[in-house]
């Protein structure tokens, strides 16, 4: 397959750090957003805080997330780096493709039940066990998330490790 030239280069590595700044602003966002939760004084502001994230979600984490897969194929197809050569590149895709899966099948799915929840119960739905439960959940696996993504940065910066073999 052909190389990209310098300029091509550039220009993906510009989309890549979009990116993953964007995932990563929207995921810190995501996070700083539920401490507003305990200022919440009735069901519609409740319903429209979950709303909002749901909003995050689906617009920027799913879109950023899949462009950084994206554009990291792009980068081992069409540069000298390859999929397997350094140590760093393979621990970027495990990162980045635990966190869409983990994001797809947990994450998301707490973030639509929250809002599905608030959307019927309003203020009643923070005395909801279930509630309550997927918002604990997200936080905490939220912020462990944040945290991987910002290594997943930093490898790409340092790129740590040398060469495979």
């Amino acid at each position: 397959m052909k190389k990209l030239g310098l300029t091509g280069k550039a220009w993906l590595k510009g989309f890549h750090i979009f990116c993953a700044c964007s995932w990563i602003g929207a995921a810190i966002s995501m996070l700083l957003l539920s401490f507003l939760r305990k200022q919440i004084t009735n069901g519609d502001e409740l319903w429209a805080f979950n709303a909002c994230v749901k909003f995050i979600d689906d617009f920027i984490i799913i879109p950023s997330a899949v462009g950084c897969l994206i554009t990291g194929i792009l980068f081992s197809c069409l540069t000298n780096w390859g999929f397997f050569k350094f140590r760093w590149i393979i621990v970027k895709y495990v990162i980045n493709i635990g966190a869409i899966l983990f994001g797809t099948f947990y994450l998301g799915t707490w973030v639509n039940g929250m809002e599905a929840i608030s959307n019927v119960e309003r203020l009643a739905a923070l005395q909801n066990d279930t509630y309550l439960q997927y918002a604990k959940l997200h936080f905490n696996f939220g912020s462990i998330q944040v945290f991987l993504l910002i290594v997943a940065a930093f490898l790409s910066v340092f790129k740590p490790w040398g060469k495979r073999g």
